[in-house]
């Protein structure tokens, strides 16, 4: 089984670059689907497919080649299949407040339900062996860390609150009902919450599994585009998950010789150089502008060939551990790869038995083994790229 992210900045060539390596891919045999991850789907235009197919399908794999599908998920189907009861309680819990029906239901779409959607396919579609390669086409690099955060949130929800929710909500519901015109979740509603995150168990472990997945960050040879590559990496390497190549999208060709681009040629040259440098030793994969817009089979094919001409797309171009946990002289010491941080951009807690990494404005819970969390102390520095945790018995 092989699962690829493709991760970058909104407009970078994503979709182009995973719909390609998915032709690639199926060419070579393996069942392949591509499934996209964004709100605002465009698998199917770069396939150049009639939306009425999509329709008809409604959220499920279509057929696109031999061996290749593609899916864009219809949240309004994976809310009826996957948020029964927890989109019926958020719903009745908005109309009290005065929202018609219709408008509650809307707004009862939480922000989550449909990456949650999502980790339930790849989990099932992993655990079922129906796709020999998942390759998702990733939304912008905010909501793509979203999506890869929601496990560990989650099963820190149910590890932490779940339980002691579930039992005050019990015991206070008769006394609710009598006092207050506002309805308590009912059993049916925290039985949903407790299968939901049943049937996510697991899809964490496929996560952070460099032999199963490895992300790919897309960028284009721009200052703004390849910072905002470095903090994805950065952030990727928080949630455990490996980077295995970094692919250069959208450079002007060495044919391309009319004055007006020379400057833009020089500056795409340096940014391509600088990158080279910040990412070493993950390989850089650079690709050509297109005379036109890709569209359809053919010329995904041929943006494949660009990108990895002969070799294996399914390759691991890159093996790197983001995370480390040993013991060096009786202390346990933890190491995290988050290359591009300074100190002041670490903010780092132990709470009982996990520890809190924040780096910006994300947050990492990192549960610790049982010997680690009873640790008395714990100190922290950086090596290059590199944030050392050590822990005190």
């Amino acid at each position: 089984m092989r699962i690829i992210f493709f991760a970058g900045k909104g407009g970078v060539g994503k979709t182009s670059v995973s719909a390609a390596t998915g032709i690639k891919a199926a060419q070579a045999g393996n069942r392949t689907l591509v499934m996209s991850l964004d709100v605002a789907h465009s698998l199917a235009d770069i396939f150049d497919l009639d939306r009425g197919l999509l329709d008809k399908n409604r959220g499920k794999p279509i057929k696109v080649g031999t061996n290749l599908w593609i899916q864009e998920l219809d949240i309004q189907e994976e809310i009826e299949k996957n948020w029964g009861d927890i989109h019926k309680y958020l719903s009745t819990l908005l109309s009290t407040t005065g929202l018609n029906e219709i408008l509650a239901e809307e707004l009862a779409i939480l922000p989550g339900m449909e990456e949650v959607s999502l980790l339930l396919y790849i989990n099932r579609y992993v655990r079922t062996k129906k796709f020999d390669v998942i390759l998702l086409d990733c939304a912008p690099t905010g909501e793509s860390l979203r999506f890869i955060s929601i496990p560990t949130t989650l099963e820190w929800y149910i590890k932490k609150i779940f339980k002691m929710e579930r039992a005050i909500v019990r015991y206070a519901r008769p006394l609710a009902k009598r006092l207050y015109d506002v309805p308590l979740p009912g059993e049916d509603y925290f039985d949903a919450v407790e299968y939901l995150f049943q049937r996510l168990q697991g899809v964490e472990d496929i996560l952070v599994d460099p032999k199963i997945t490895t992300v790919r960050l897309v960028t284009n040879p721009e200052k703004i585009v390849i910072k905002e590559t470095q903090r994805a990496f950065m952030y990727f390497s928080l949630y455990k998950m490996n980077t295995d190549a970094i692919i250069m999208n959208r450079i002007l060709p060495e044919s391309v010789r009319d004055a007006y681009f020379e400057d833009w040629k020089g500056r795409q040259g340096e940014y391509i150089r600088q990158a080279e440098t910040y990412f070493s030793p993950i390989p850089l994969f650079p690709v050509n502008l297109f005379r036109g817009e890709i569209l359809g089979k053919e010329s995904l094919a041929s943006l494949a060939e660009q990108i990895y001409g002969d070799r294996d797309p399914l390759e691991r171009f890159f093996d790197g551990e983001p995370y480390s946990l040993a013991k060096v002289d009786g202390k346990y010491q933890l190491k995290i790869k988050l290359p591009f941080i300074e100190k002041k951009d670490v903010d780092l807690n132990k709470v009982s038995d996990e520890l809190i990494i924040r780096v910006g404005g994300f947050k990492r819970h990192v549960l610790l083994p049982r010997q680690v969390a009873a640790s008395t102390s714990v100190s922290a520095r950086l090596d290059g790229a590199d944030l050392s945790v050590q822990f005190e018995p």
